[in-house]
């Protein structure tokens, strides 16, 4: 199983300290993947929020920054949100990266979890669905190296056009970014495209009855297997107590902030006991505990990669480098060890 690490270059307060500026917190998210790289991580992820508690706005550059400073470790989106961009864009800045990083970028598309960029771009929340159906058929056409001939509601016609540049030996990868809407996991499978699954509540074997609908999806369409991947709350401390005495507080902070606009209670200290508990969705403790944890929800959703997000609330630096430390130097090996 693959293991990386995702942001959204979040912007909270640290404890007493104010939060940090977008550009120190950005700064800081390309020495997080450098240390990730360093640490033998498989993969980073920059997701995309256009709101003042998130610094990273433009996935592709932030990942082209990382991309200069790294040799081995793949660059995604976690996600791009493709329903309010537009496709031509998109293919573009990600085949841009795709040459830079020399064949390692990939793309998870997603609808989005939060609306700004909606009015931002302006674009009608009314089509929510129909935004993301239409972009995301035009991205498909448009990564295939031949003229694209095309019309749709959102955007100009293209008409024999060839979009450039184009990727070297492969075409860009696109995953299918989902937080739990059977019909996206249904699109995903018919299309034959990889599935990564938001998971940031509840327990995560509930998501299996989900995962099987994408499989026979899959069947559906024709398609041969593709990889499942899981992003998911969490942190790495050397003991327990460590871990819950960092996390705590910031995550507290962040899932009550966000809870207040879409009317959820406050986090308490009880939920997240029990989010932190073996069936739940927060993967916080020792390497061990972590690994443990990763591995029975991979055996039982059947996964390829899993993505810890870390800074849910911002973590000080240093607390997340000694966590990306960690991950490599004992999760992984106890992971793998695991696994095989």
């Amino acid at each position: 199983m693959e293991l990386g690490l995702t942001t959204f270059a979040e912007l909270y307060p640290v404890g007493d300290r104010p939060a940090p500026t977008a550009a120190q917190r950005l700064r800081e998210v390309v020495e997080e993947a450098v240390a990730a790289e360093r640490a033998g991580l498989d993969v980073y992820g920059v997701g995309e929020h256009h709101r003042k508690d998130f610094a990273a706005s433009s996935p592709a550059v932030v990942l082209a920054a990382i991309a200069a400073r790294t040799e081995r470790i793949r660059l995604t989106s976690a996600v791009s949100v493709l329903s309010s961009d537009d496709p031509v864009r998109v293919y573009q800045d990600f085949a841009t990266l795709d040459g830079l990083s020399e064949g390692r970028a990939e793309l998870m598309a997603g609808r989005g979890s939060f609306t700004e960029s909606f009015p931002l771009f302006g674009y009608d929340l009314a089509d929510y669905d129909e935004l993301f159906d239409e972009k995301l058929a035009l991205l498909l056409r448009i990564r295939q190296n031949e003229p694209v001939t095309w019309s749709g509601k959102f955007r100009p016609p293209l008409r024999d056009t060839v979009v450039y540049p184009r990727t070297d030996h492969r075409p860009l990868p696109v995953w299918i970014a989902v937080g739990g809407s059977p019909e996206s996991v249904i699109r995903a499978g018919l299309l034959g495209l990889p599935l990564a699954i938001a998971i940031i509540g509840g327990q995560p074997a509930r998501f299996k009855p989900l995962i099987e609908l994408y499989h026979r999806a899959l069947e559906q369409g024709g398609h041969p297997r593709q990889a499942v991947a899981v992003h998911a709350h969490g942190y790495v401390a050397d003991t327990d107590e460590q871990a819950v005495a960092d996390f705590y507080e910031p995550y507290a902070l962040a899932m009550s902030t966000i809870g207040r606009e879409r009317g959820w209670g406050p986090m308490t200290r009880a939920q997240f006991d029990a989010l932190r508990a073996p069936a739940g969705s927060l993967f916080v403790g020792t390497p061990d505990y972590v690994a443990d944890k990763v591995a029975a929800v991979g055996e039982t959703l059947g996964l390829d990669r899993f993505m810890l997000h870390t800074s849910v609330g911002t973590l000080p630096h240093e607390k997340v480098l000694h966590t990306i430390e960690l991950l490599g130097a004992k999760v992984a090996p106890h992971l793998a060890a695991i696994v095989e």
